[in-house]
């Protein structure tokens, strides 16, 4: 809504002497407006993709872009400090509303947003329920499961209330809805299969819908953003259109543009940081500063990566003899004490700062600000099929992978919400992941 955000953009401009200050601030209102509607801001806040917690910086921080594009072709004469103040009423208000739509459920009720009774046959019930208990990152917890048949699931630790026959039966709607108040669930998941679909699943969803429990169906399209997806009704089905990846067009360059220009303005306000940092490297161990690497890039197309050195010059001679003791799996290297980081070393990697080099290859146009983690030669070797398709964007200085647990992630869940971004980034989805990265490097989770 755009009151909450006009009002005081109105309130601002006009105590500090901007002319017009009505203009400026409605179509500042209705831009954010139309920006946050695009995004699905005002719809179910329970949507659980990538970026969401954070994604009102992200559109605030593309109203910004958005609003100097038009500040400078109409011309305006607004004062730019001012008008950055004027529109932070609106972040503060969408971050306000946000909260206030998760916490009814979450911190008055101390529990997940959605408590969720999964319903399918065996295999689908166990894929489900692999699928939500494996990750953290969205608003739905796994409280019960009734299988539909004769299979026995294999979800350890899950309460099976009931059961359904193999073919429709008269008590369906009574065996689900016993489950969901036994358990207090306030959404049934049902994942269709051969004997769960059609007209006994249109029963099903009248039973619940009529008892006021709300119900969801499990798709097969695992790994698209919803915003890719577009139901429509034809002849009496429902089908999804689903929009391709991004790989080029108007976003792509405009995620060009963002990067390098981004990454310039980081050198240089980075400066003084970045020389520091060099000269604590070069004057605490023996070695050079940066630490060069042949990385993989966009296309499989090799490229050097800078980073501050944070091991001991030696350290890849010495890594043939920590083989035995990686903690990683996968393709990847990884250990949480590994003797080869330097005390300076260890404290780059805690704050990510070691990584900050990586602004140069940005700014050459072999990284991105936000891509899959650019991987070694010899991991790229080991991909299979579906891994190589991670090298379809550009590698990124931060991604997915940084935010959501760095090397405390196991190789699938890095390959997962890599492909996730491979398919479905934009460049607000990119705004959003740059917001949540200033958490991830405080928090230092994963990082070693």
């Amino acid at each position: 809504m755009p009151l909450p955000s006009t009002g005081p953009a109105w309130l601002l401009l006009h105590l500090g002497g901007q002319p017009r200050p009505w203009v400026a601030a409605a179509v500042a209102g209705l831009v954010w407006t139309g920006l946050r509607g695009a995004r699905g801001r005002y719809t179910d806040p329970l949507r659980g993709e990538p970026g969401g917690a954070f994604g009102a910086l992200g559109d605030w921080l593309v109203l910004l872009g958005v609003l100097a594009v038009l500040h400078a072709a109409a011309g305006g004469s607004v004062d730019p400090a001012t008008a950055v103040v004027a529109v932070a009423p609106g972040l503060l208000a969408a971050t306000a509303v946000e909260g206030l739509r998760r916490w009814p459920r979450t911190a008055r009720r101390g529990r997940a947003v959605r408590r969720v009774l999964l319903v399918g046959e065996a295999a689908g019930l166990d894929r489900a329920a692999e699928l939500l208990n494996s990750r953290t990152d969205h608003a739905y917890q796994l409280v019960a499961a009734i299988p539909v048949g004769l299979g026995r699931p294999g979800c350890e630790g899950v309460p099976v209330p009931g059961r359904l026959a193999s073919c429709p039966a008269d008590d369906d709607v009574t065996t689900v809805l016993g489950g969901a108040y036994a358990n207090e669930a306030d959404l049934v998941l049902v994942a269709p299969g051969p004997r769960l679909t059609g007209d006994r699943l249109h029963r099903l969803g009248r039973g619940l819908h009529d008892a006021g429990v709300a119900l969801c169906v499990l798709s097969e399209l695992s790994g698209i953003a919803a915003g890719r997806v577009r139901p429509v009704t034809a002849a009496g089905l429902t089908l999804l259109h689903i929009a391709p990846p991004l790989r080029g067009g108007p976003q792509g360059v405009l995620k060009a543009l963002l990067d390098r220009t981004g990454a310039l303005f980081g050198l240089l306000v980075l400066s003084p940081l970045l020389l520091a940092v060099a000269l604590s490297v070069r004057l605490s161990s023996r070695g050079p500063v940066f630490h060069r690497q042949i990385r993989q890039g966009q296309h499989n197309r090799p490229f050097t990566m800078w980073k501050f050195r944070t091991m001991v010059a030696d350290a890849e001679a010495r890594r043939a003899r920590l083989i035995e003791a990686n903690e990683g799996d996968g393709p990847l290297f990884k250990m949480r004490h590994d003797p080869r980081v330097t005390p300076v070393g260890r404290t780059l990697r805690r704050t990510s700062i070691d990584e900050l080099p990586q602004l140069f290859n940005v700014l050459m146009g072999h990284m991105s600000l936000v891509g899959p983690r650019p991987p070694l030669p010899d991991e790229v070797s080991r991909y299979d099929e579906r891994e190589h398709r991670r090298l379809a964007v550009k590698p990124g200085l931060t991604g997915l992978w940084q935010v959501s647990g760095r090397s405390d992630l196991s190789w699938q869940e890095t390959v997962a919400l890599d492909l996730w971004y491979v398919d479905n980034w934009s460049v607000t989805t990119d705004m959003g992941l740059l917001a949540r990265t200033v958490r991830a490097v405080a928090d230092g989770r994963g990082a070693y």
